[in-house]
Order: structure tokens, then C-alpha cells, then sequence
């Protein structure tokens, strides 16, 4: 007999929510009572057991299945994998940790399925919704983030930063090969690749976390304004690289004021006897460059590469791979350069003392791409743009 496809799917993507998911899930069998549903809990592989306790509920409640993801880690991801194999018409997002309304999920059923909604948000920023007991100081985060995503992308909604959310099984399935399983926050994803949704947001009161901690690092800035980048530009640069570009422009400022420092400590100038071309080699040269050097790993070690920045004893085997790989990039550079010259690039087309800053500018380019390549799959292997 064919298992009949539930109205709504909750996804719950957990991690160290073992505290929170059993209250969490009493509570959503008594508002689910009248809808016929299924709730999937998505398991980053938590060490508090999150995922052990689930089953334990599971095995005694059949609309309960537990995903348990040893290798993959992310909420966006964690929500992905639960809409793929989510069975229900409607598929709905909250977060485990009861800050989310569950008495509004029948709300948004009624509107996704009755009212014929593509996209139903559950906002703290609609009338009836509140912020709860937030700060000062979290709400101008929030303030500061709403406005940016409302700048970058042609949104509708008041709150386009919150994670407690439903949309139509055809909506997932028409978007699911654009969407960034690893992006920053997965309703942007949805709406930002998703063109002509038809939305509606339902105001709710936050709550307060009453067990665990609020999962904040100092890497969420970076990453939001890496997945806004990624939804606005991602189709023209990848984000990643601009970041290490960006990174690269700093470094010759550092560079500069390298140079500039060791003229001021007074480093000499020496000959080396290798080349009449070096002597007399300017020391404050090299000693600014290796800063840029230092400098441009520091950066891209924790900023362009952070999901995956060495640390410890890695950060100076990082930062001999990065080295090695800026002598080659410079070989990259000097090699296009003197090719592009030797065979006349730009004559004809430019007066002929301008020639060498085209071909300058093609070296440069050419070991920018170059070092990008070889330091995500060698300084930073683990790295999964």
C-alpha cells in the first residue's frame, strides 16, 4: 500500500540541541495535531548526542525520522539534506532551539496551501512580531544586516534574515540546482535565486534561548557578506576569489609602507655579486615584500580561507606553501611579460614606451589566477568553494 504524502514537512536542523529538541518536538505534536505532517531532524553530528536522543523519541513516534550527518557540517546544507528527502507538499524550517514560534506553522500551511503563497516567512519585523528581549547592540547587527540585503538584492520583505520559514514542495524543486547549500542564510538563498516568488510574512515573537548557547563566531560578518556577494555577483566572480584579489590589492599598501619602514630603520644597500642588474640591492625592497607576503597569508588565512585557516604548528607550514608559491607566481609574472614584449603585445595599438604596462598588467593578472589556483588546492587543500 502506498504510504500517503504527508501535508508539511518540518526540517529541524540540530546541533548540541539535546536539551531543546525533546521539549521542541512535544511541542509540535500538540500544534500539528490537525495536519497531517512528518518532522525530520537533520543532525550535524553533535557531541551532546542531539542525534541519539532524537532516534530515542523516533523509535516511538513514526512521523519522526533523524538524519545524522558524520562528514557534512552547515545549517543551509542541513536543510537542504532535509528537503531531499522530505515527503510532505509543504516544507517548513525552524530552528530546535525554541526561540521559533511553533504555533504559527498552521498559519503558514493555510497560506501556502489555501492561499497559494510560493513562500511563507515567519517575521520578527511584521506587525504582531517582535524582537523579543533582544540588545540594543543585536538589533543594530540586525538593522545593519536587513539593510544590506535589502541594498544588495530586490527583496519584498521586512525580514529577510530569518531562519523560521515555509515554501512549496515545487519551489525547492525548481530551485534546488542554484541553490548554495553553502550559504550564509538559506531564505536569502531561496529568495535571491528564486525570481518572482509570491511571499507573505507572518509576524511572530521571538523568544528567548532558555538552554545552550546562541551559535555566533566572529566568522559571521565575513560569511554574510560573502553569501551576499555570492547571490549579487556569484554569476560574474566567485566570491572567494574577489576576496583573495581584495586581499592581494591590500598587500601592495603593505608593501609600500614596508619599504618605506625599512628606510627608516636604515637598511642598507648590499651587493650580492649575482647580477650587475640586482647590485646594489636595495634592502628595504625585499624586506617589504616579505610583509606583503605575511601579511596577504595572515588575510587570506583568516578571512578569504577561514572555514578552513590553519592554526598551530599549520600556520607556518601554511605560510611555507604560500611563499613558495609567490616566487612562482612571480616567475608567472616576469615570464608573460617578457613573452608578451619579446612579441611586440599592444604595438600598434598603444605609443611605444606604453607597451610594458599592458604587458605588465597581463603578467600580473596571470599570477593572480595562477596563485589562487595553486594556494586553494595546496596552501588551503581542504578548501570546497
Amino acid at each position: 500500500m502506498t504510504r500517503k504524502r504527508p501535508t508539511l514537512s518540518v526540517i529541524l536542523p540540530t546541533y548540541n540541541e539535546s536539551t531543546n529538541l525533546p521539549i521542541l518536538l512535544g511541542n509540535l505534536k500538540t500544534t500539528l495535531s490537525e495536519i497531517d505532517h512528518e518532522i525530520l531532524v537533520v543532525d550535524d553530528n553533535s557531541p551532546d548526542r542531539t542525534w541519539e536522543i532524537a532516534e530515542d523519541i523516533a523509535q516511538k513516534d513514526d512521523s519522526i525520522r533523524v538524519i545524522r550527518r558524520i562528514t557534512d557540517r552547515g545549517l543551509s546544507s542541513a536543510v537542504i539534506t532535509g528537503m531531499e528527502v522530505a515527503e510532505g507538499d509543504v516544507f517548513a524550517v525552524m530552528d530546535a532551539d525554541l526561540q521559533h514560534d511553533e504555533n504559527l506553522l498552521p498559519r503558514m500551511v493555510k497560506a501556502l496551501v489555501d492561499e497559494d503563497f510560493d513562500l511563507v516567512v515567519g517575521s520578527r519585523a511584521e506587525e504582531g512580531g517582535s524582537y523579543g528581549e533582544w540588545s540594543r547592540r543585536r538589533r543594530f547587527i540586525s538593522w545593519v544586516a536587513t539593510f544590506l540585503a535589502r541594498t544588495f538584492l530586490p527583496l519584498e520583505i521586512k525580514d529577510p534574515m530569518s531562519g523560521f520559514f515555509a515554501l512549496k514542495r515545487e519551489v525547492f524543486e525548481k530551485s534546488a540546482n542554484v541553490i548554495n547549500p553553502r550559504g550564509f542564510k538559506i531564505l536569502l538563498e531561496f529568495i535571491g535565486r528564486t525570481p518572482g516568488l509570491k511571499m507573505k510574512e507572518l509576524g511572530y515573537h521571538f523568544r528567548n534561548r532558555q538552554h545552550g548557547e546562541t551559535k555566533l563566531s566572529g566568522s559571521v560578518v565575513r560569511n554574510y557578506l560573502v553569501a551576499l556577494f555570492d547571490l549579487r555577483f556569484g554569476k560574474y566572480i566567485s566570491p572567494t576569489f574577489f576576496l583573495y584579489v581584495s586581499v592581494g590589492a591590500s598587500g601592495i599598501i603593505v608593501n609600500f609602507i614596508g619599504f618605506q619602514l625599512g628606510e627608516g630603520l636604515g637598511l642598507p644597500k648590499i651587493n650580492t655579486g649575482l647580477s650587475d642588474m640586482l647590485d646594489p640591492l636595495w634592502l628595504s625592497v625585499p624586506f617589504g615584500y616579505q610583509l606583503a607576503i605575511l601579511s596577504n597569508y595572515l588575510l587570506n588565512n583568516y578571512v578569504t580561507f577561514s572555514e578552513v585557516r590553519h592554526r598551530g604548528f599549520d600556520l607556518l607550514k601554511g605560510l611555507l606553501y604560500f611563499e613558495i608559491i609567490s616566487v612562482l607566481g612571480l616567475l608567472v609574472q616576469v615570464s608573460v611579460f617578457q613573452l608578451l614584449q619579446t612579441n611586440g603585445f599592444m604595438e600598434g595599438w598603444v605609443a611605444p614606451e606604453y607597451t610594458k604596462y599592458p604587458s605588465l598588467a597581463a603578467g600580473i593578472a596571470a599570477a593572480t589566477v595562477s596563485n589562487y589556483f595553486l594556494n586553494r588546492n595546496f596552501t588551503w587543500k581542504d578548501f570546497r568553494p
